[in-house]
């Protein structure tokens, strides 16, 4: 059982992963980043005889399927809204610190919330659009305008909001910001 959990949150090209990545480096094996999309991409991996290691990189590739995975992504949560942060969490190591990389639902916050309480911490990585377009996003619709997308825009109940856009701080500033979230709990 770990004694924290940072749930990351962020639009397409905000910098989750790349912020979350440095912040395992610095915590070393403290932590364990969990992807609540991995256990959606594994599925469809498997089920599509597709690359897995591509599915869950920031490729072209996974944008070809991103689509059909979230139409069945959004099937299963109908019928189990947390299944797929259950999935995540199931084999998570025993480690200090969790990371959750891609929140992206009131749904996956609930599921945290009911599940963990106590131990969350919660981040948004905010950018603006012309930097995410810098990193690579291209708006499609039907992708960024819906839940995946969009579902937490008007949550504000978060414990630390970080600006990864034009006017962002050094990215020791951003890890010191969370890192200041993480000293009764590590």
């Amino acid at each position: 059982m770990p004694k924290i959990i940072l749930l990351f949150s962020g639009k397409r090209k905000s910098g989750k992963d790349f912020l979350t990545d440095h912040l395992q480096k610095v915590l070393n094996d403290k932590c364990e980043i969990i992807k609540i999309s991995h256990p959606i991409k594994s599925y469809w991996a498997k089920e599509n005889n597709l690359n897995l290691d591509e599915l869950l990189s920031a490729s072209k590739y996974k944008e070809q399927y991103r689509l059909d995975m979230l139409k069945w992504s959004d099937e299963m949560r109908g019928k189990d809204y947390g299944c797929f942060c259950r999935a995540a969490c199931q084999n998570a190591a025993d480690n200090t610190v969790w990371i959750v990389s891609d929140i992206r639902r009131k749904t996956d916050m609930k599921w945290f919330k009911e599940n963990y309480g106590p131990l969350l911490k919660t981040i948004r990585i905010t950018a603006d659009e012309e930097t995410r377009k810098e990193r690579g996003f291209d708006f499609q619709a039907g992708i960024d305008d819906v839940a995946s997308e969009c579902d937490l825009d008007d949550y504000t109940d978060w414990d630390l909001v970080i600006d990864n856009g034009r006017n962002r701080q050094k990215l020791e500033d951003q890890i010191d910001s969370i890192l200041a979230l993480l000293t009764y709990g590590i």
